[in-house]
């Protein structure tokens, strides 16, 4: 690898670095701490980890980034999917630790707030998709239609995990919510456009092109 492509590689992972971490530092110094439950926080935390990691799921998905390759990339994807599960676990856990009446009402769909209900789908929507992963031999469904759902699952995760964030008053800075939010709908959105509709036309178009000679 030349050292012109080395750097590349270097300066495109920590691109993606900074975009995880940065919302995260900041929402370390928000005064919305002060006073806090260590449960509240941890349950916070895990909550804008959660929203981090998705900007880097669909990128080791697709084999975006460089250095790995599309092997190892897609291991590293399932293991972001399991520590994505676990943020989850730990968020709901937290809030119930704080609140459990108003965790509870946010699981059974009757809570006043409306960015519950994006949550609760967004939760589902996370535990649907490990089921599909741990299953997927067990379900007996063609790698295709796997990965159709796989996807359209994905696809509402993001869209889900983002309004619920995006109507939360809490630890996140304003800027670093919205630049994180609107990265995880680019990077979601492209990888998923680029991999169902880009793809297969240049396969198609290959292909004919390869009968007509």
């Amino acid at each position: 690898m030349s050292p012109a492509r080395r750097l590349s590689g270097v300066l495109i992972w920590l691109g993606v670095g900074l975009v995880m971490a940065a919302p995260v530092l900041i929402a370390g110094f928000s005064p919305y701490l002060a006073y806090r439950s260590p449960a509240y926080i941890i349950g916070g935390f895990a909550g804008i980890l959660c929203l981090a990691l998705l900007v880097i799921q669909p990128l080791l998905a697709a084999g975006y980034l460089p250095g790995p390759g599309i092997v190892t990339a897609r291991k590293w994807h399932r293991r972001t999917g399991a520590a994505i599960v676990a943020c989850v676990l730990l968020h709901v856990g937290g809030l119930y630790l704080t609140s459990p009446p108003d965790t509870l009402d946010a699981l059974l769909l009757v809570s006043p707030t409306p960015f519950s209900v994006y949550g609760v789908l967004a939760m589902w929507g996370i535990l649907a998709t490990a089921l599909l992963v741990a299953l997927r031999r067990r379900l007996g469904l063609r790698y295709p239609v796997w990965r159709l759902i796989h996807n359209l699952l994905a696809l509402m995760v993001v869209v889900a995990t983002v309004i619920h964030a995006l109507q939360i008053e809490g630890a996140m800075g304003a800027l670093s919510k919205w630049a994180l939010c609107l990265v995880v709908l680019v990077v979601t959105a492209g990888a998923l456009l680029e991999q169902r509709l880009i793809q297969p036309l240049r396969r198609r178009r290959v292909q004919a092109t390869g009968r007509i000679e």
